[in-house]
């Protein structure tokens, strides 16, 4: 039986969001179909992973938190996946099901899954045995082979956390086709053919279970941007089809994103406990009221500004009970990885934001982060 839905990326945050909601919604009868998985790195404990949904194909899911007050601990048997490649070793079927079977593809490669290799060349198109290193390389190689095939129309969902993640990531398929040379009706079906959709994904998940599950905050979110033509994995409480996706994306962008790189800020400067994670900075009364006069003075005025301040103060407070889940053990010190750069998309837009919209605030905590950056300079 072939797979309808072929993921790029066996992250633990997949298995706990996307893969998780197409296992619920095969139970209710609202799912596309099961789950090609696809590693695409080297990676031992991807691999760890492939080899352990190849034993079983089942994994948990722990969802643990407080959710408007309740807590929750619950464990879910995850089945979506029933299909588990590597595409260093298992190329040729990874082209076959993408070429044939898959209606949708949905994809997380990491904050680096976008780039370029040197090696990767107009060579790949020509012998289709060799497996492209980039992600973006790869998906040129598969499109010239569905295209090729003839099959029906593709809708591609990335979940990366890129801002207009689907057609940035057209944008960079269809230029690498063109500096390969690829035909011009390649490009056409790249560009035309395919529905390329951005969306936004919203869900900690903290911990991996070994060797394949994760553990996670009840609070989920897929806002997906509507686009013609379209195909979704699944039906989902979690996921919503928006003509707004921008404002998703500021919400979690200017709120909760920026809170965690404030905190991620102050445990740097600080020279905070290496061990501390969001509960323990939630929890000093000294760091929980700056970040509290941080979104008050120099981010809600934004909100407000644009006519969204109800819409951003209810989202703070989902905010407050994720960072203060007594379960999850999400530490600075994982939150501050690639810190400058997080600091210029997270901190730098509502600063712009506040000058283009004419907001008089000083946001003096903001600049002060932003000018002790040297990416800033």
């Amino acid at each position: 039986m072939s797979n309808p839905i072929l993921q790029f990326g066996t992250s633990r945050f997949l298995q706990a969001h996307a893969d998780l909601f197409v296992s619920e919604a095969l139970d209710e009868g609202r799912a596309l179909g099961h789950v090609t998985v696809v590693q695409t790195t080297a990676n031992p404990d991807s691999l760890a992973r492939i080899d352990a949904l190849r034993a079983r194909r089942e994994y948990d899911v722990r969802i643990r938190g407080v959710r408007h007050g309740a807590v929750i601990d619950t464990t879910t048997r995850c089945h979506a996946i029933n299909e588990a490649l590597n595409a260093n070793t298992d190329w040729p079927a990874v082209v076959e099901r993408f070429a044939n079977d898959a209606r949708v593809v949905i994809s997380n490669t990491g904050d680096r899954g976008y780039e370029g290799f040197a090696e990767d060349t107009a060579e790949l198109l020509r012998n289709a045995s060799s497996v492209p290193r980039g992600f973006v390389a790869k998906l040129v190689v598969l499109l010239h082979a569905r295209f090729h095939a003839g099959a029906a129309p593709l809708t591609l969902l990335p979940c990366e956390l890129v801002s207009h993640n689907g057609d940035t990531l057209r944008g960079l398929v269809a230029d690498l086709a063109r500096a390969w040379g690829a035909e011009p009706e390649l490009i056409r079906y790249i560009e035309h053919g395919c529905v390329w959709v951005n969306s936004l994904v919203d869900r900690i998940v903290s911990e991996p279970i070994v060797p394949v599950g994760a553990v996670a905050e009840p609070y989920a979110l897929w806002a997906i941007e509507r686009r013609a033509e379209m195909v979704l994995p699944c039906e989902h409480a979690a996921i919503i089809v928006t003509d707004d996706l921008p404002h998703y994306e500021r919400l979690k962008l200017l709120l909760l994103n920026l809170g965690h790189t404030w905190l991620a800020e102050r445990w740097q400067v600080d020279a905070r406990d290496p061990h501390e994670n969001t509960l323990h900075a939630m929890r000093d009364p000294a760091l929980r009221a700056d970040l509290e006069s941080l979104w008050r003075d120099e981010v809600l005025p934004i909100f407000d500004a644009l006519g969204q301040g109800s819409d951003a103060r209810a989202y703070l407070d989902e905010v407050r009970e994720r960072f203060e889940n007594p379960f999850l053990d999400h530490r600075l010190a994982d939150i501050a990885r690639n810190h400058e750069q997080k600091k210029l998309r997270r901190f730098g837009p509502v600063i712009e934001l506040a000058r283009e919209l004419g907001v008089r605030v000083e946001q003096p905590r903001l600049r002060a982060a932003l000018g002790a950056s040297p990416a800033s300079s």
